[in-house]
């Protein structure tokens, strides 16, 4: 028996053996994930740098 997940787009069940488009259950997820990441929909939490202080007066 094939072990089944879930897609992470769309969370049908789909397998991981002979699926060209894993971890997704088809080429639309994962076209529109692609789309999501390229319109920045997604963001990971950062923390910038602290800005060096202008010390020329």
């Amino acid at each position: 028996m094939p072990h089944t997940f879930k897609c992470p787009r769309c969370g049908q069940l789909t397998t991981w053996q002979g699926n060209d488009f894993r971890p997704f259950c088809s080429e639309r997820c994962k076209l529109i994930d692609l789309g999501a990441w390229a319109s920045e929909e997604y963001k990971l939490p950062t923390q910038d740098a602290p800005q060096a202080e202008d010390n020329d007066h």
